[in-house]
């Protein structure tokens, strides 16, 4: 009887700590939560760059997977049973990415998304420090759309502490450079642990007066459809507002979403059917979704890439303005070595 009650009692004391440490986390998560607010100045310059209206231009998108999603990952998130990337296999990665964007340092645009500052996922390894320094091009932005002090899941292993956004790196130096916050939310508390999503503008003046405006994206990924619903409409009503204006609009990255009308040439993945496709009437038809039917932008984590049964899709494009002209679109076939999406490239000429 004796042993039964300490059994009880320790099964208690192991309880109440556990539910005060998981109150402790909901507080602390409170306290530090990351809210910005729905503009905030990522930089500003007092002497841009000024781009001849004539300009023809070079863009690149990556979602780098923060280095940690390699052909060998699979991740819990989305079914896998994985958390982290040995730290050697993270750094390859790393290095990988650097010579592959310094190889197309010709670009005159490269937009990134998942990219780490502090993660533990990433071994707190400042990604974007490291991605600067290498590029060295005139202009390095970063805006936050991740940053929570400790993610509690798996309770097997747990994420941990994420530092993490977007980042676009040009050859031009931007009047300015902004961060928008998307609107939409999870419910409470789960909202406290996932990314604040957001799209970044640089603004470059062209010697006619307008703008050209650069877009990095980075859409919801997780939600069954009334965030991205919310977040799209915002979007649109933002590029439709400065087209009016008579600036030019390119808006490019991870969308989560399949280009509307979406019908791949590429048949040695499965297309996944269950992938969202953005509407046909979303935007008046002269506007331009540009991308790559041939190749994947992007695999399922679901298992390590396997070539023959992994899932794939397109969900990295651009967007175009009708007063600019694509002249090529390429996603380029890493076999998803190093992340779990492709780059894609593009030359526009503005009209």
């Amino acid at each position: 009887m004796k042993i039964l009650k300490k059994l009880t009692k320790a099964l208690i004391l192991v309880i109440l700590v556990l539910v005060l440490g998981f109150a402790g986390i909901i507080v602390y998560a409170l306290i530090s939560d990351f809210k910005p607010g729905e503009m905030t100045e990522v930089a500003l310059n007092s002497t841009p760059s000024v781009l001849p209206d004539t300009a023809a231009i070079s863009l690149l998108t990556w979602n780098i997977g923060y280095c940690g999603l390699d052909e060998e990952m699979d991740f819990f998130y989305d079914g896998g049973t994985k958390v982290f990337t040995p730290v050697t296999k993270c750094m390859a990665n790393l290095s990988a990415v650097m010579a592959f964007l310094k190889g197309n340092d010709s670009i005159d645009f490269i937009l990134l998304q998942e990219v780490d500052r502090k993660s533990k996922r990433s071994y707190r390894f400042d990604e974007y420090d490291s991605i600067s320094t290498h590029l060295k091009f005139a202009s390095n932005t970063f805006a936050t759309n991740y940053k929570v002090f400790f993610v509690p899941v798996p309770p097997s292993s747990p994420m941990g502490s994420v530092f993490s956004g977007i980042a676009t790196f040009g050859k031009y130096l931007p009047s300015s450079s902004v961060r928008y916050s998307f609107p939409g939310e999870y419910g409470f508390p789960k909202q406290l642990f996932m990314l604040d999503r957001c799209f970044m503008v640089n603004r470059y003046p062209f010697k006619n007066g307008k703008e050209l405006l650069v877009i990095n994206t980075h859409n919801e990924a997780f939600d069954p459809g009334q965030i991205r619903k919310v977040q799209m409409e915002y979007l649109k009503n933002f590029i439709l507002s400065e087209y009016g204006k008579g600036n030019y609009v390119i808006a490019g990255g991870d969308w989560n979403q399949c280009p509307p009308g979406f019908k791949p040439e590429f048949i040695r993945n499965l297309v996944n059917t269950e992938q969202m496709v953005i509407n046909s009437d979303y935007l008046p038809a002269e506007w331009r979704w540009v991308y790559d039917k041939a190749t994947p932008s992007e695999r399922s984590v679901i298992a390590r890439y396997d070539p023959a049964t992994t899932t794939t899709t397109v969900i990295d494009f651009f967007l175009l303005s009708p007063n600019i002209e694509p002249e090529s679109v390429h996603c380029i076939d890493l076999g998803f070595e190093n992340s779990d999406h492709n780059p894609v490239k593009i030359k526009i000429r503005l009209k």
